[in-house]
């Protein structure tokens, strides 16, 4: 058992945990938790850390997996967490083409559930919170991927692991050097690319079947003023009462639910 912080391995989780840079420097992130640990694809697995307590509860889910005994003040010092649950892996990183992302080889040709390529594409998000919301709700809206400005805060922040619940497995993401340029190669390939804009037309009046991405803007400052001109059209959620704008994880919910509404119909 480790019982010590001053463990060369340990001392690296801890680095993954806290700086974004060492997790890209090595190609890993960290999962935490038992729910997150059984949905982890057995070739991004590299190393599983528990405790004493977790291993008594949970022999079934470690049977074919290699882990390492940790005590209780050592697996609180490798998590954010104020109440561990025990576990906590090393995984490597997934990397995708924003080809892939997009379907952009495949885009006049369905998917596998009979939808055409629907892509998030997110201009500075700050929030952890949102950013794995989002990638959690793709999923279920039948999102193809999610491209994000480099701006955007780091999808392999812990918080936003954690708030993905398992589909940041499943649901195909890359960062871009430079989102308008790709936002316009991506109207040049005929996709039809919207922007959540305050001065819109209501995106209820949008048709979302074909190939089709929504570009959300920062929290506080929404698009800049060249992400939401280099769009195809700028639509807006319709509001009632004194309120303005919507989270942007909530507004980016109601714009994938209406295109899945459409697709399903």
């Amino acid at each position: 058992m480790i019982t010590s912080t001053s463990n060369a391995k340990i001392k690296n989780i801890i680095k993954y945990a806290k700086s974004a840079k060492e997790r890209k420097k090595a190609d890993v992130f960290l999962v935490e938790g038992i729910r997150m640990f059984v949905e982890i694809p057995k070739e991004l697995l590299v190393e599983t850390y528990v405790t004493e307590s977790f291993c008594g509860k949970n022999q079934a889910v470690l049977s074919d997996v290699q882990y390492e005994l940790v005590s209780d003040h050592v697996m609180t010092a490798m998590t954010d967490t104020k109440t561990p649950q025990g576990v906590v892996s090393v995984v490597r990183r997934m990397h995708y083409t924003m080809e892939e992302v997009c379907g952009i080889k495949q885009r006049n040709a369905v998917d596998a559930n009979g939808q055409m390529p629907l892509v998030i594409a997110l201009e500075n998000l700050q929030d952890p919170g949102n950013l794995g919301t989002i990638l959690r709700t793709a999923e279920g809206a039948g999102v193809t991927g999610i491209i994000m400005s480099r701006e955007t805060v780091d999808i392999y922040n812990p918080k936003v692991v954690r708030s993905t619940m398992g589909s940041i497995f499943r649901v195909p993401f890359c960062y871009v050097e430079d989102l308008v340029d790709s936002i316009k190669k991506l109207n040049a390939l005929e996709y039809v690319t919207y922007s959540a804009h305050l001065q819109g037309t209501t995106f209820y009046d949008g048709n979302y079947r074909n190939p089709t991405v929504f570009v959300i803007g920062n929290e506080g400052n929404g698009l800049t003023n060249e992400m939401s001109n280099a769009t195809s059209q700028k639509i807006r959620i319709p509001m009632l009462g004194k309120v303005e704008s919507l989270n942007a994880a909530t507004a980016t919910t109601v714009l994938m639910y209406e295109a899945l509404r459409q697709r399903l119909n």
